[in-house]
Order: structure tokens, then C-alpha cells, then sequence
């Protein structure tokens, strides 16, 4: 009877021990290396940067990052200034601490981020002053969708949110996938014209509004125009190719208000006759496109700006 209160006695304690040996499982969304006391990322500027644990105050400057922090579970200290509605209502009570093209410091020090999201490479400068207030600065930029997949994935295993962020990235190339399959049966020929004020630029195939353009089955007739050195993804539009390209669709883009600016936009149109000779003019096909979604970064909701541009290219006759 003792013996087999013994053996009752030692398997008990054997499974006890193989319990204490197993490791608790982890959080598919647990970063290892923050969990270890560190955790190391390199930027799209190529700096490396490490935080000793997984940031928790964030502040972003645009709203396209703005946008993939809130889609990954996390939440804003400190978001971009704008006059426009707010595309995410529980970012509301946070700071407006500026933007890429102006950082409000003062701000900035006032929310005190663990991390401050801004732009490569306007935001390279702003560096130094950055983390004098005790603050990182994370750098990226969104010149395409698969720079937008790679913001995702570097801000997911900052945040620690991998999960989540590869949940997103492939909800992307789910989308993209179902646009292949529902390409126009003949490329459309199409212009991309980026407004503001008194300024109007082709967006070339490098730009983000090109590689949606691209996606969804369009022909940027832009493609060739040579760029601008000041802004890379865009070129000067060149009355006399654009008239031999002969767009079928002209699609229009602005930061800010507009309404004003392709108001502008039409005005030196009409005094250029030879506007009224393309396609998309006899078919009143100029179309302006949100700004959330194409005047910026729309972050996540690229998703949306596919679809649309698909949608619009498919009802060119």
C-alpha cells in the first residue's frame, strides 16, 4: 500500500516539475526583445533606433501614421494639425503637436512621447531637438503601397503589435490580388495632377498616387516626364505630351481645400484651348479625388483608395 502511495506521490511530482519547466506561452503581439529589456528598429532614414520597452505614448504627425497606429490597437498623445474633420474620432482628445512641414516643440514636450512619428526626410532635422525633450523619432515615408505595408510591419513591431500588423498587410495584398483579377481589359490612359495654390504638378509613377494608379490598372501617361528636384515623385505638366497622350480620365488631387484649388486648376485650363481636344475633357472625366485618401498618406486605408481608383478606371467607356 506504501508503494503505491510512493508511485501515486512521484508522478504527481514529475508533473509538477514538467509544468514548472514549461515557459508561459506568449502573447502572439508580446515583442521578444522589449520583453529582454530592449528592443532595436532601423528607420526608412536608415538610423537605428532602441527603446529599453515597448513605447507607449505616441505622437504621430501625419495622418497616415496616425491612421496605422489606431489600426493596430494603439492610441495618440500627440496628432497632426489640421483644420479638416477628424478621420478618427478617438484621436480627438489628443494634443495637435504639428506637422512633417512644422513641429510645434512646445507641444511636443508638453505630451512627452516615448516616440514621435515623423516624416523621412523632412523630419531628419528635427531629430536632434527631438530627443533633447527625452523623446525617440521614428522616420518613414509612403511613396507606394509597399512602403505603406512596410510602415505597418515597422510600427507593429515597435508598438508590439506584430499580429495586428501582419493582419493588416495582408488584408493589402488580399485587396491588390482581387484587383488583378478585375483588371479593364485595355490599360486607361490617365493624368495625375497633384494641386495647390497657383502650383500643379503631374504625379509620376514613383508616387504614391501613381503605384495606386498602377495596381489598379491604369496607364500613367506622366510616366516619362522628367522629375522635379525639389519633389521627386512629380514632374511640371507639359501641355504639348499631355495632348499627345491624350488622357481618357484626368485625376485630381489636393492637400487642404479642394474645391479652391482645382477651381484654380479648371480656370487655366479653359484658357488653353487645346485642353478641350482630350478625351477626358469631351467626356467630362476629371475626377477629384478625396483628399484623405490621395492627397496624403491614407495609411491603412489605402485599401479604399485601391478600390476607388479601380472603380473609376472601370467606368471609363
Amino acid at each position: 500500500m506504501k508503494r503505491v502511495h510512493f508511485l501515486l506521490l512521484s508522478t504527481i511530482l514529475v508533473g509538477m516539475l514538467a509544468g514548472c519547466s514549461t515557459p508561459p506561452p506568449q502573447s502572439s503581439d508580446t515583442n521578444q526583445q522589449a520583453s529582454s529589456g530592449s528592443l532595436s528598429v532601423t528607420d526608412f532614414s536608415g538610423r537605428k533606433v532602441t527603446f529599453s520597452k515597448i513605447p507607449t505614448k505616441v505622437a504621430a504627425l501625419s495622418n497616415g501614421e496616425m491612421d496605422i497606429v489606431y489600426a493596430l490597437g494603439g492610441q495618440l498623445v500627440g496628432r497632426p494639425t489640421s483644420t479638416a474633420p477628424l478621420t478618427i474620432k478617438e484621436a480627438a482628445s489628443a494634443e495637435q503637436i504639428g506637422t512633417p512641414h512644422g513641429m510645434d516643440m512646445e507641444k511636443v514636450a508638453l505630451v512627452q512621447p516615448d516616440v514621435v512619428l515623423g516624416n523621412n526626410p523632412l523630419n531628419l532635422k528635427d531629430v536632434p531637438a527631438v530627443e533633447a525633450l527625452g523623446s525617440k523619432m521614428i522616420l518613414t515615408d509612403a511613396n507606394s503601397v509597399p512602403e505603406i505595408k512596410k510602415q505597418i510591419g515597422l510600427f507593429g513591431e515597435v508598438l508590439g503589435k506584430k499580429t495586428r500588423a501582419d493582419e493588416q498587410i495582408q488584408a493589402i495584398d488580399k485587396k491588390i490580388s482581387e484587383l488583378q483579377k478585375n483588371q479593364p481589359s485595355a490599360k486607361i490612359r490617365a493624368l495625375l495632377v497633384y494641386g495647390a495654390p497657383r502650383t500643379y504638378m503631374a504625379a509620376l509613377n514613383n508616387s504614391l498616387s501613381g503605384d495606386i494608379l498602377s495596381i489598379a490598372g491604369g496607364e500613367n501617361i506622366a510616366s516619362d516626364y522628367p522629375s522635379l528636384d525639389k519633389y521627386p515623385q512629380y514632374a511640371q505638366l507639359n501641355t504639348e505630351k499631355i495632348i499627345k497622350s491624350n488622357p481618357q480620365v484626368i485625376f485630381f488631387m489636393a492637400h487642404g481645400d479642394t474645391d479652391k484649388v482645382k477651381e484654380g486648376f479648371l480656370k487655366e485650363m479653359q484658357m488653353n484651348a487645346a485642353w478641350n481636344s482630350l478625351d477626358a475633357v469631351k467626356n467630362n472625366r476629371i475626377e477629384v479625388l478625396p483628399s484623405d485618401l490621395f492627397g496624403s498618406n491614407p495609411g491603412t486605408r489605402v485599401i479604399e483608395s485601391l478600390t476607388l481608383m479601380q472603380k473609376l478606371l472601370l467606368s471609363v467607356k
